[in-house]
């Protein structure tokens, strides 16, 4: 079959590799219909998270058929099923699971002591991403092994465009579980850095879930015109402060919540010389991410508010303010989304019109485009937000 290949460092290839097998019992085979490229993909275009290997497939965004059904998945799935594959693997059983802490799935992780080793504790297996999350092959590929498939699926109905669905498996829960994670309440002042995939669903499930005001922070002009779209106040960072600008949006009281869906690969901007100081570490290895959007979240923050984490972060920052984080008595909450936490609700919500997720989607090419794509998405070229690729 085809697949989207990492071979190291901004080496992306369209190759060919083996098809995948039924390995144990609870395996299902998918064949993929459309994939996409999420932003934290960038991360491993770009080698900022550690334990990749030259050979691993790409790709945890993905939907299809299914083509073939191990004999331990019980009759959960069957061949000839539409379904949504979450980014995180999950066995249903364990504690985690039972609790819903799906990202955390205590057996999914079949590199558990890789992970133990660096985290302190495994998460779950994830699709197309580092070894230390299982270096389980992703689905930007003609078919994809859905491993402990009778519990890792989101069964779909016919009759609703890939379109509408396929981010069921990624941007559209990790959106909404940033924005639940805030606890919003109907007078609070939402701020979310970064108007990328996730920074526009996080945006529109803040004004679902009650927001009085939902504020949306980015530079690239095609983002902050679809996050005002979306029902967003925004603001242009190269242009304006965005401390001074939400004080003034909130009477100089900050904002009660705060969503970073940017992560470790912050912009850097003369203008800000943290981003500066941050990128010129990173580049000999004295620090793995930029967080500087973590620390103006700390600072502008209303005391006693949360923050919110879902941008993915690899290693070791630097110069957090824990001064300000802990007298202003603050909240963070992080992690992986809990994709098949959120889905049923989330489906229900597409099936009646609340929302459309595909309005994200800029480019829809072939998977073989795939390569050439990633830059073009790394580098936001021809207004490109997000990218669905077709096998």
């Amino acid at each position: 079959m085809k697949a989207l290949v990492w071979h190291g460092k901004e080496d992306i290839r369209y190759d060919t590799v083996s098809d995948p097998e039924i390995e144990h019992p609870r395996d299902a085979i998918v064949k993929v219909t459309s994939c996409a490229i999420c932003g934290s993909d960038l991360h491993l275009f770009h080698n900022f998270i550690p334990a990749m290997m030259p050979g691993d497939i790409m790709g945890h965004e993905m939907m299809g058929e299914v083509v073939e059904v191990g004999s331990g998945v019980n009759g959960h799935l069957k061949k000839g099923d539409r379904v949504v594959v979450p980014f995180t693997i999950i066995c249903g059983e364990c504690d985690q699971c039972k609790r819903g802490n799906f990202s955390v799935c205590q057996n999914s992780n079949r590199k558990k002591h890789l992970a133990d080793k660096v985290f302190g504790h495994a998460t779950a297996g994830l699709f197309g991403y580092t070894h230390l999350t299982g270096g389980y092959p992703g689905g930007q590929a003609e078919y994809l092994r859905v491993p402990f498939a009778d519990a890792t699926h989101i069964k779909v109905p016919d009759g609703i465009p890939d379109e509408k669905l396929l981010f069921l498996g990624d941007i559209f829960p990790t959106g909404w579980q940033a924005a639940v994670q805030c606890d919003i309440q109907p007078t609070d002042t939402v701020a979310i850095w970064g108007c990328g995939p996730v920074g526009q669903m996080a945006i529109r499930s803040a004004v679902l879930l009650g927001a009085q005001r939902v504020v949306a922070i980015d530079r690239v002009p095609e983002r902050l015109e679809m996050a005002e779209a979306g029902g967003a106040i925004t603001i242009n960072f190269d242009e304006e402060s965005v401390v001074e600008r939400l004080n003034e949006l909130t009477g100089g009281e900050g904002p009660e919540k705060c969503i970073d869906a940017v992560g470790l690969e912050a912009h850097v901007t003369p203008s800000l010389p943290d981003t500066v100081y941050d990128r010129a570490k990173q580049m000999v290895g004295m620090e793995s991410d930029r967080p500087h959007v973590l620390r103006e979240m700390i600072y502008v923050c209303r005391p006693a508010g949360v923050i919110s984490i879902p941008g993915v972060y690899g290693g070791l920052v630097d110069k957090i303010p824990m001064g300000q984080l802990m007298n202003k008595g603050l909240t963070i909450r992080t992690g992986q989304t809990h994709v098949n936490r959120w889905t049923d609700d989330l489906l229900r919500r597409i099936e009646e019109g609340q929302i459309d997720p595909s309005f994200v989607i800029t480019h829809t090419v072939s998977l073989e485009e795939g390569p050439e794509m990633y830059k073009v998405f790394r580098d936001k070229q021809d207004s490109c937000v997000k990218v669905v690729l077709k096998p």
